[in-house]
């Protein structure tokens, strides 16, 4: 239907996550009527992100250099590691300008139907990090999803960290109901996470 060239932007825009067909034809369109200028800056921003774009070597978040900004900032608190899944999971958490310590990146949850074990994660360098680190760890906030995967991925974490520190304060998000939230809609698993993480005021 298209020539080669529009067809072929079109099937790999459409590999985008969350890009169906009828969004990649209108995102290659747009591209097609855009200045050369525009469209060019894409494609050198694309490029760029791949070529200088790699994982921090301490925590395996984004970063352009060996350390990611945020292990480079003095200022943040060595002492408490928020463990996440994915790197995206660390803005989030920055926004909320709450939590002042450092990240760690696992890149992934444990899911065993999908072959995902704790080797192909980053979690032998979090056991390697609270056991090694100057200042020590005090603290470890597992950040992990509240999903299946992440909830097991958070378990078998805190598990494995108690054995080898027992000293060792580790946490979890509190999770239930959101900020504005109605009751009557609330479903039971949200329920009653908010029911048993209730607390004194």
């Amino acid at each position: 239907m298209y020539a080669p060239p529009v067809q072929r932007l079109i099937t790999e825009l459409g590999r985008l996550p969350g890009v169906g067909q009828r969004t990649a034809q209108r995102l290659a369109f747009h591209l097609l009527r855009a200045e050369r200028e525009e469209a060019f800056a894409l494609a050198d921003a694309i490029r760029e992100v791949k070529e200088r774009v790699g994982l921090c070597e301490i925590c395996f978040n984004l970063a352009d250099e060996p350390r990611c900004r945020i292990c480079q900032d003095e200022r943040r608190d060595a002492t408490v590691i928020c463990v996440v899944e994915e790197p995206g999971d660390v803005v989030p958490v920055e926004r909320t300008h709450e939590y002042r310590g450092r990240y760690h990146v696992l890149g992934g949850a444990l899911s065993p139907i999908d072959g995902i074990d704790p080797d192909d994660l980053k979690i032998a360098e979090l056991y390697a990090r609270v056991a090694d680190q100057e200042p020590r760890v005090t603290e470890v906030v597992l950040a992990t999803n509240p999903t299946t995967t992440g909830e097991a991925t958070a378990l078998h974490i805190a598990t494995a960290l108690r054995e080898r520190s027992p000293e060792l304060t580790i946490t979890r998000l509190a999770s239930g109901l959101p900020v504005g939230g109605d009751l009557e809609y609330a479903d039971e698993v949200t329920l009653g996470r908010a029911l048993a993480g209730r607390r004194a005021i």
